[in-house]
């Protein structure tokens, strides 16, 4: 099994330490991993289709019409996508195709802190060993989401007198590649400070990855 981090775009979302955090992990399960800080590897079309997922670990910055459609005709293909926070929530602003890709996008933070998570699919392999609820302390994501997500997790966003249920773990498809996003993971030391997070979204990485055998 073969995995392309791409990581990048705004510090402090410590792009190039959480993209080290998630080669270690995937390595322990036995997949090959690449590491790349450039866009220009969507670029390569015929090495993209020999990946069993890719991983973009980049907030904000801009991604070009040739990058994403490379990005973009390999997932429809089969290559599963998967990431985190920021680095997959918050990323290419202007590029709504995506953002449509990852099922939704971050919108805010108004509350930075605890919050509490609830796994709503609690026989999913992705969340089934994760506690059925459990406290998290980061910013809590405010995001559009994509009605048509399979949600795995959410929390109650309780901002400006209204009390809303925020989808924070996901998967969906985008043609015939599979995609896994989780909200959790501002930084680095939060995958140490939860382990069982971080366990989960390596489980969420290979799960999408899984699908490329589907294809």
């Amino acid at each position: 099994m073969k995995a392309l981090i791409v990581y990048g775009g705004w510090d402090g979302h410590q792009p190039e330490e959480v993209s080290k955090v998630f080669e270690a992990a995937l390595k322990q399960k036995g997949v090959e991993v690449e590491r790349s800080d450039t866009l220009d590897s969507f670029l390569d079309a015929e090495k993209l289709q020999t990946l069993d997922v890719i991983i973009p670990q980049w907030t904000m910055g801009e991604i070009s019409k040739e990058q994403w459609q490379g990005l973009n005709e390999a997932v429809r293909a089969g290559v599963g996508v998967a990431g985190t926070h920021g680095g997959m929530g918050d990323s290419m602003r202007s590029c709504h195709g995506f953002q449509w890709m990852v099922g939704g996008q971050f919108m805010s933070h108004p509350h930075v802190g605890e919050y509490e998570v609830y796994v709503t699919e609690t026989t999913n392999p992705i969340t089934a060993a994760l506690p059925r609820r459990f406290t998290y302390n980061s910013e809590q994501y405010y995001q559009i989401v994509d009605p048509g997500i399979n949600v795995l997790a959410e929390t109650l966003y309780d901002y400006d007198g209204h009390v809303i249920t925020m989808p924070c773990i996901w998967t969906k498809t985008w043609g015939k590649g599979r995609v896994f996003y989780s909200a959790l993971g501002h930084v680095a030391e939060e995958f140490t400070k939860y382990p069982h997070v971080l366990d989960m979204t390596v489980r969420g990485m290979l799960w999408a990855a899984e699908g490329k055998k589907l294809a």
